[in-house]
């Protein structure tokens, strides 16, 4: 008898699993729906980290769905009544911008010129950002919960708290900030700037605060919109007014998410589970700042990779820190090409399937794709053949596997286009050929007259022994040496995939032709 999904997820050990029982422990109210948030601040333009938030947190949702059948939503909540801190610097109209620094993002006119407001032009592209990779949301706006009254109780519940959530706030600041802080931040009634002023006093009764701008005192509502709360408190209470269960955020957030905890508990609420996730670093070891422009953007990877690749990065070790630049996507598409073979060739859906990631990055539904080259072997082959179109090099494919074609393979025919692309910017630049020594030109000229001998073979496994037993032949030590020498006489580099692959799908007579070419100095500078 089959074990049920349900009950082998329950055991499964991957990562999505793991927080899916948190949320299981903490228990669910009758008739209750769980609640997963995730944050973005509109300031800027979606980027690569937002894909991975809301990736993150949807496998995690969908995790949590085959457990329990109790019903979930996702928010995707925009923080876009804050204020404009500085103005970015990737939007036109900067000067227009500057005259607005301090006013809610939702009351700046849109540098664009395409929206009502920059808020509402960011959260505009943020859904279509979204929209595009195919997730399952429920939008939510910062000035809407507030002017519309949603967030109206939990306000008044944060201003009968006053005084627990100040003092839970206050040992954090330094000196100066200290002497200013409130959690609650007036919108002004004359510029519209949310301004950082103390709260002078309190009227818990009226639902009021009363502050002072230019030397007035002012008696404002907490409610409706008149006031937006500080940051960590606005958290806590947005976790309290939306009843969130679940939240991750990164790990420079460690201190922020602990604090905002403590105060959703004075208000009374429960601090949501999730956890922390590792930063991006670049290929420096340096943390990506998008200030610095040391990262990637979704648009630069999907320049190179598939979607499923970028998504088995974000879903492989949330919580270490990896570098991400350029030279890893070669090694993730291929990474999720490994995965998606190994799903498909398990017959019935068992606990090996719930482990592997292209589980979760297709919700339970991977493609029946096959991949009959990898990534990195039609990147070598754009480098042999020096092949710049489609066609060409989908006749080295068909020759290799006759029964593939772009209709039939269309995953691999948007990897002919990505390897194209990455090869000219990324691999030919680097290329550095040099010159055999003696024994590797014998050994070399020994594999040129194997592979002719081959002629049509497409073994790989076959081409592949002939290489090994000729490395063995000519007493290369460690016998990878061998491969090395292959690879940086004949193609300009240090490493690539099995050399008899390669030699497949080249094909042997015109892998033998490269060699001889190598050992003639044709490519060398």
């Amino acid at each position: 008898m089959t074990t049920p999904l349900s009950e082998i997820a329950l055991k499964a050990h991957a990562w999505p699993f793991e927080e899916a029982r948190k949320l299981l422990a903490r228990g669910v109210k009758p008739g209750r729906e769980v609640i997963f948030e995730t944050g973005y601040g509109p300031s800027g333009l979606p980027h690569i980290g937002t894909f991975g938030e809301v990736a993150r947190t949807t496998w995690v949702r969908r995790a949590f769905q085959l457990m329990s059948d109790v019903p979930t939503r996702l928010i995707a909540f925009s923080d876009d009544m804050d204020g404009l801190r500085k103005v970015p610097d990737n939007v036109p109209n900067k000067e227009m911008l500057t005259a607005h620094l301090g006013k809610s993002l939702t009351s700046i006119p849109d540098p664009f010129g395409t929206h009502d407001s920059f808020g509402a032009h960011n959260n505009a592209r943020l859904k279509v950002f979204l929209d595009r990779f195919g997730f399952e949301y429920e939008f939510l706006s910062s000035t809407e919960c507030y002017k519309s009254g949603r967030f109206d109780e939990a306000l008044l519940t944060v201003l009968r708290s006053y005084e627990k959530v100040r003092d839970i706030v206050l040992p954090t600041l330094g000196p100066e900030r200290r002497a200013t802080y409130s959690p609650f931040l007036p919108v002004s009634q004359k510029t519209g700037v949310v301004l950082q002023v103390p709260t002078l006093e309190t009227n818990i009764a009226a639902g009021t605060i009363v502050y002072e701008e230019d030397g007035k005192k002012i008696e404002t509502p907490v409610t409706g919109g008149a006031v937006k709360l500080q940051w960590k408190a606005d958290w806590a209470m947005r976790w309290l007014a939306l009843g969130v269960d679940y939240e991750m955020a990164g790990k420079d957030l460690i201190s922020s998410v602990e604090l905002s905890g403590k105060i959703v508990r004075a208000l009374g609420g429960k601090p949501p589970a999730g956890f922390n996730y590792e930063l991006f670093l670049d290929d420096q070891g340096q943390k990506i700042s998008k200030s610095k422009g040391n990262g990637l953007s979704v648009e630069d990877w999907l320049t190179y990779g598939s979607e499923e690749s970028l998504a088995l990065f974000m879903f492989q070790k949330p919580r270490a820190a990896k570098k991400m630049y350029f030279d890893v996507i070669p090694r993730a598409v291929d990474d999720y090409i490994a995965f998606l073979d190994a799903y498909r060739k398990k017959e019935t859906e068992d606990a090996q399937h719930l482990e592997n990631p292209v589980f979760h990055i297709h919700s339970g539904k991977p493609p029946a794709e096959t991949y009959p080259v990898s990534f990195a072997l039609l990147l070598n082959l754009v480098s042999a053949s020096n092949a710049h179109n489609r066609e060409v090099l989908w006749g080295f494919i068909r020759a290799y596997a006759p029964d593939a074609s772009p209709e039939k393979n269309a995953g691999l025919d948007k990897l002919v286009g990505y390897a194209i692309r990455y090869y000219e910017d990324f691999v030919k630049p680097t290329k550095k050929y040099r010159s055999p020594t003696d024994n590797e030109r014998a050994a070399l000229t020994a594999l040129a007259e194997k592979l002719k001998a081959f002629g049509d073979e497409r073994d790989a496994e076959k081409v592949q022994f002939e290489i090994y037993e000729i490395g063995k032949a000519y007493k290369f030590e460690p016998l990878r040496d061998w491969f090395k020498a292959i690879y940086e006489v004949c193609l300009g580099a240090s490493q690539g995939p099995r050399f008899g692959s390669f030699a497949a799908l080249y094909g042997c007579t015109e892998t033998a032709n490269l060699i001889e070419r190598a050992l003639a100095g044709e490519f060398l500078q």
